[in-house]
């Protein structure tokens, strides 16, 4: 399967105990919907490579993952901040004026007031919010997704309608910040 059709679980934060088990990061809404997966793919280099779960324990401040073939600390020590993934096909299905990051990559942003900017580079957390990074006359530019900004993400058309908020653009444009 190409890249493209994996979308991002969680990361391998660190090991936990001496057996091989790791603390897992699960980036997504509602880590419940994957405790039963039975697989994940880590990324190893530019591969895909697929690990059997032998044990997930999914908590509310605690996520642990045993993977077969990793049983010692020093195996699942090689292991840590490796990205886990599952194929696009296992994400729950959205409703229409919903999305997942990785759908809106290379859409169109048109801005009600500034009309076409540019094309979704990528979407990322910075913490605070999420935002979706574009380039706008050569400047990276990040715009907060949030519905005041980003009203509508027509899917069809691969668009994403934004009404900016005053100076957003000029805070990027301006060569003195």
């Amino acid at each position: 399967m190409a890249a493209t059709e994996y979308f991002e679980l969680g990361t391998l934060s660190k090991p936990h105990g001496i057996k091989g088990a790791f603390h897992v990061y699960l980036d997504v809404d509602d880590p419940e919907e994957y405790e039963d997966l039975d697989a994940v793919f880590l990324q190893l280099g530019n591969e895909m490579v697929p690990y059997f779960i032998t044990d997930l324990q999914i908590r509310s401040n605690l996520n642990l993952m045993c993977l077969e073939g990793i049983d010692t600390l020093d195996a699942a020590k090689e292991l840590v901040g490796i990205k886990l993934f599952l194929p696009v096909s296992l994400l729950p299905k959205l409703k229409d004026n919903q999305f997942y990051y990785h759908e809106i990559v290379g859409y169109q942003v048109i801005d009600k007031n500034h009309g076409a900017l540019g094309t979704v580079k990528e979407v990322y957390s910075t913490g605070a919010q999420d935002v979706l990074v574009m380039t706008y006359q050569t400047k990276e530019v990040l715009i907060p997704l949030m519905d005041e900004i980003i009203p509508k993400v027509d899917k069809k058309n691969q668009v994403i309608h934004s009404i900016l908020p005053e100076g957003l653009l000029e805070v990027y444009l301006d060569d003195a910040n």
